[in-house]
């Protein structure tokens, strides 16, 4: 059995700062494990591929608004190959990099393996049995797959296989209403596929706020069909190729969609039956993510978990920013605490969509709804906006009312991604003041004055959902 001093698996945050230790300490032994190809899944098959796609996708939209300014342009002919080709290039050879990387590491051995434990501290690399007194559990997670009638008997994409697909199929029915269908039916449609969302809450994009979500699905109606509060019963095959019935959560009613491809995209589930978790004594909630405390330490001590396998957030940024803290702890001997209380997020769909903070439902809970305050904005009501011939996207910000206090910052629009980054910083100050960006100057025109305006359009509650109302938003 080998002896090391730190054990980790996993191959993306997982390794940010394993370098400065083993400068820290020329003693010390590190032993990798990772049973896919290295760099994790954000990656070789997450947020960096993904978006790859995503940026042709919204070239192909934004051509062809090119009318709305009495430009005539069109688009001759998308070679999707290409498109794919280019990622998958890319991405192939940032992993090489890294591979070639590991090799130069000193006092780093590398198992191309699965991993599991076989006792506390100790675990097995494909024939190998290591051992170590410290371990990072950085696992990552997988495509949850659900319970459908006829599911296994057909050929389905998931996340993970779809960046394999070399010809785009001529329809495709994306099983699941959240981000990943959203942003893989912006891809799809905008190539030329004839693209069916189906998803099983009221509103697609359910974790949006919900006038966010009614305007998505207005706006992304333009490209594809969304049904939502369907429930997807059964998938079966066709002389035509396949066939996903869905019932209607409310009215019972059943329909039949035809396409020539799948795509299941209901969210993610653990790595942890893999790893197996119980004979290293390491305590998992009913669904199979590691349980932590606040410092990322799991039930056995000096072993920590943080990225997708704790399950709390599965965004690239929070494992970096967890993987962070378990440095502090781990290395540094500190006592840092994980803070979740401003953690960013983005949807690259069309629309694109981004927030931070807490959503108006939570604000209303913790502080109540007299002493909580709605900045609202739309993008067409900037000079910027107007020159872009924009519509209803807009900017919602969530304020304690006494203080002014920013606890919240939802947007809709182009750029949103890039917008949020306005706000996000507030949100690490002590105070979490909106004076910066009420008294700081804006480019004019420019897109980022839709968020001052937002701040200074700030309304009680109940007058922002009249207004909501009046726009045909909930």
């Amino acid at each position: 059995m080998k002896e090391y001093d730190l054990i980790v698996i996993g191959s993306g945050s997982g390794m940010n700062y394993v370098s400065a230790m083993l400068d820290a300490n020329p003693e010390m032994k590190v032993a990798l494990i990772d049973k896919d190809e290295p760099g994790g899944i954000c990656l070789t098959r997450g947020c960096i591929p993904s978006k790859m796609l995503l940026y042709p996708a919204e070239l192909v939209r934004d051509i062809g608004k090119a009318g709305n300014f009495g430009i005539k342009a069109s688009i001759e002919n998308i070679d999707f190959k290409v498109v794919m080709d280019r990622m998958r290039s890319t991405i192939s050879e940032d992993i090489e990099g890294i591979k070639h990387g590991y090799t130069h590491i000193t006092r780093l051995d590398f198992y191309n393996e699965a991993a599991e434990f076989v006792s506390p501290y100790t675990m097995k690399a494909g024939e190998e049995t290591i051992t170590a007194k410290m371990i990072f559990l950085c696992t990552g997670s997988k495509p949850a797959i659900p319970p459908v009638k006829g599911l296994d008997d057909v050929d389905y994409l998931t996340s993970d296989d779809v960046l394999e697909l070399t010809e785009l199929p001529q329809s495709l029915v994306i099983i699941g209403g959240g981000y990943i269908a959203a942003e893989y039916g912006h891809f799809f449609s905008s190539m030329g596929s004839k693209v069916t969302i189906i998803g099983r809450n009221a509103r697609i994009i359910p974790e949006e706020e919900p006038e966010i979500s009614v305007l998505a699905k207005k706006m992304m109606s333009e490209y594809m069909d969304i049904l939502t509060n369907c429930e997807v019963v059964e998938v079966k095959k066709s002389s035509e190729g396949k066939v996903v019935v869905a019932k209607d959560r409310k009215t019972g009613e059943e329909k039949e969609v035809m396409a020539s491809a799948i795509l299941v995209a209901t969210g993610r589930s653990p790595n942890t039956d893999i790893l197996k978790p119980e004979l290293g004594s390491i305590e998992t909630d009913k669904h199979g993510w590691i349980k932590v405390n606040e410092h990322l330490e799991t039930s056995q001590p000096n072993i920590w978990a943080f990225g997708d396998a704790n399950g709390k957030y599965l965004f690239k940024h929070v494992a970096n920013h967890e993987s962070t803290v378990v440095y502090y702890n781990a290395a540094l001997k500190k006592k840092a605490k994980v803070d979740y209380h401003a953690v960013p997020y983005a949807v690259f769909s069309y629309p694109e969509i981004a927030g931070v903070g807490m959503t108006e439902r939570q604000a209303i809970e913790e502080y109540g709804e007299e002493n909580t305050v709605i900045g609202f904005y739309r993008f067409q009501d900037t000079a910027k906006g107007m020159a872009m011939s924009l519509g209803d996207e807009f900017v919602k910000i969530i304020l304690e009312s006494s203080s002014q206090k920013i606890l919240g910052a939802h947007i809709i629009g182009p750029q949103a991604s890039v917008l949020i980054h306005q706000i996000i910083p507030l949100l690490y100050t002590e105070k979490q003041d909106a004076t910066p960006i009420m008294y700081a100057m804006d480019i004019h025109p420019s897109l980022s004055e839709v968020i001052k305006r937002a701040f200074y359009s700030r309304m009680p509650v109940n007058e922002y959902h009249m207004i909501m109302q009046a726009y045909g938003l909930e």
